[in-house]
This record gives structure tokens, sequence and C-alpha cells, in this order.
């Protein structure tokens, strides 16, 4: 079991997590969710973080600026003499990071938020060509694409048959690419992404669609924790962390890549996410419901639209025995200070709202429907 807990950081009054096998963080925007994963990620892989600011050329010889090189620029300033984290109960020290200097690979696969902007121009940048404004997972992230692309030849990068199985294959063409190929184009001296229909129509990546622009990094980073089918994971990564992976995605995309979650829940990976849809919510009850009543998989395979045999099968079957988490970071009413819930139990009958609203995701909607019901009401009844 690891536990995180980040007191007086930020907005962050008191924030405890205990990660399951999937664990979801909800909350209002800037309820402080990106920062407890950037310091899951700081307290496990300082290692692999400061030797490669280091590298780049940034001064890591002071607390400060080691903080507002992981967290953003200004960022030192929420560190406080009162501000305390704590793994697993033991406290990390941010003022001990300076002095890593052999590196290490991280244990923690971090995709941000915002992925699409790294890829721009249709090519990632190398972690040395990111500003130091850009926040350290992010530079992280960049540089694995850039890695993945450098020195490939042109080639398709979805479909592959030998990352995915096949019916993930078929779920994210229908939601995401309907037919089209992802490329890997060579212009001159220089690769792009480029869309391919039928090799007749090549669209580069600005022209893409809102989803497919936010899916595709994101898929084409999880194919790093994703390796042949020789391999079931990484030996050196235990974490994946997702931020949002919501954006820009039809329903039937967040489905496909809940589907894919799955998956890496029966590599070995623990994942976390960090969401405002309701329909990631709405995958880790019906798993949840579904395991309390000791029902089979099949239940979970129609959910999905997918068949429960073979390969898939396994993959259901362990979700239905995993550990799934959701906490909600309540931002307080008058003192905007935040502090931390554990609402797993989603049940929609709780006394406490949080639980039974899911950490606001559901009691905006409800609160509309009930104005319309009592509209209703009011026009059946004459207003009375």
């Amino acid at each position: 079991m690891t536990v995180i807990q980040v007191e007086r950081f930020a907005q962050i009054q008191d924030a405890r997590v205990t990660f399951g096998d999937l664990t979801v963080l909800v909350g209002p925007q800037a309820s402080g969710k990106s920062l407890i994963l950037q310091w899951l990620k700081a307290a496990l892989d300082a290692a692999e973080i400061v030797p490669a600011l280091r590298e780049a050329g940034h001064d890591v010889g002071t607390t400060e600026n080691v903080l507002d090189l992981i967290f953003g620029e200004g960022m030192s300033s929420a560190w406080g003499s009162r501000t305390r984290v704590r793994l697993d109960g033991r406290d990390v020290k941010p003022q001990a990071w300076t002095k890593h200097k052999t590196s290490r690979p991280g244990k923690v696969f971090f995709v941000p938020a915002h992925r699409a902007l790294l890829l721009a121009e249709g090519w990632p940048a190398p972690f040395l060509k990111l500003n130091a404004d850009t926040p350290v997972v992010a530079r992280l992230f960049s540089q694995h694409l850039y890695q993945r692309f450098s020195g490939r030849q042109a080639a398709s990068l979805f479909p592959v048959d030998r990352i995915l199985k096949k019916q993930y294959r078929d779920q994210i063409d229908r939601a995401v690419f309907h037919g089209a190929s992802v490329e890997l184009e060579k212009e001159g001296l220089r690769y792009r992404l480029r869309l391919s229909y039928d090799g007749d129509v090549n669209l580069p990546f600005m022209t893409w669609t809102a989803g497919q622009r936010e899916f595709t990094p994101l898929l084409l980073g999880l194919y790093h924790v994703l390796p042949p089918r020789a391999a079931t994971k990484l030996d050196e990564v235990d974490w994946v962390v997702i931020e949002e992976p919501e954006m820009g995605l039809h329903p039937q995309a967040i489905t496909a890549l809940m589907l894919l979650v799955l998956d890496l829940l029966w590599r070995g990976y623990r994942v976390v996410i960090s969401t405002h849809s309701p329909l990631v919510l709405d995958v880790v009850w019906a798993i949840r419901r579904i395991a309390e009543h000791g029902a089979q998989a099949r239940f979970l395979a129609d959910a999905f639209d997918v068949t429960n045999s073979g390969p898939m099968r396994k993959v259901l079957d362990h979700a239905l025995r995993a550990d799934h988490r959701v906490y909600f970071l309540d931002v307080g009413p008058t003192d905007y200070r935040v502090t931390s819930r554990d609402i797993s139990a989603l049940d929609p009958d709780s006394d406490e709202p949080a639980v039974a609203d899911w950490g606001g995701l559901t009691g905006f909607s409800s609160r509309f429907g009930d104005a319309v019901r009592d509209a209703v009401n009011d026009y059946a009844y004459g207003g009375a």
C-alpha cells in the first residue's frame, strides 16, 4: 500500500491519498490534483528528474531552484516552514534532491495534460529544447516521444499489430480515427505525423480534430509501457499516471481508453488518473458493483462491447479483482483550502454529498434536472 500526504503546500491544506491498483482523483479546477500527482512522481523519481535537469544546464544546487523547475516557476514559494510531504510515512525532503547525480530510470510514467501542445508542429521536442517554465513531467513525456520517433524510418504508428490487442485497435479506430492510420512521414530532412486515409488524403497534425490531437500523443506515449507481446510490462516502471484522459474525447473514445487502462492493470502497473469526466467514474462504479455481486466478467465485456474470451477475459477478470479507489479534493467554501476525501464507494444513496454526487461530477446535472422538474410542476399546477 502506498500513501502520500501533502500538508500546507500551495492551496492544499491537508490531502492524503492511499493508492490502490487504480486510483482516480476528482475535484474542481485548481484543487491540486496535478500537484499531488507531481509530488508522487518527484518523491519516487527524484533520481531521474534532477540529473535530467542538471544535464539540460539548469542550476539544481538549491531547494528553491529544484522546486521551481519541477512544479513551475514561483512554486518554491509554496513550500513554507509548515509544509510537509510524506510518502509511506517518511518525510519527502526536497533539499536532499539537490544531491542526486547518478541518473536512474523513473518508476512513474507520467502522461501530462495539454500533451497535444508538445506536438504542435507534428514532432515532439527533446527535454533540452523545452523551456524551464514547462513542467518537468511534460518535458520528460516529450522526451519519451522524441526518443520513440527519433531514428525511425517512415512507418505506421497506428494501427500496429505488435503493441495493441485487436479488440483495442478496433475500438480506438471506431472512436477516434475512423479508418485512418497515423503515419510517421519524412518531409525533406524532418519527420512529421500525418493522418492517412487510404493513402489518398494525408492530413498534417494541426488539421486533425481536437480529440485526435489529444488522443494520439497519449496513445503513442503509452506504447512505452506496452512492450511487445513477449513481455508484459517494463521492469523499471511500476506506475502509470494519466492526467485528464478525457480531453477532447467523445464518450466512445473515453470508453476505449478505459479499456486500455484495464490492460495496464492486468500487466501489473498501478494506474492513477485525474479527471473531470463522470464517464471515468461510471467505469469504476460498474466494476465495483459487478465485483461486489460476484458476477462474471461477461457483464463487464458487454459494457465495453468486447468479446469475453482469450486474453480479454484475463484482463476483465483481473479488473474485477483489482483494488479501485476514488478521492475527491474538496475546496473549502470560504478559505478555499483543499482537503481530500475517500469517495471510493461511489454510492448514489450515500448521506455524504461528496460520495453521492461523485465529488460534484454528477451533482450539477442533477441540479439542472431538478430545475426542469420544478418548472414542469410549477407549470402543471399554475404556479401555485
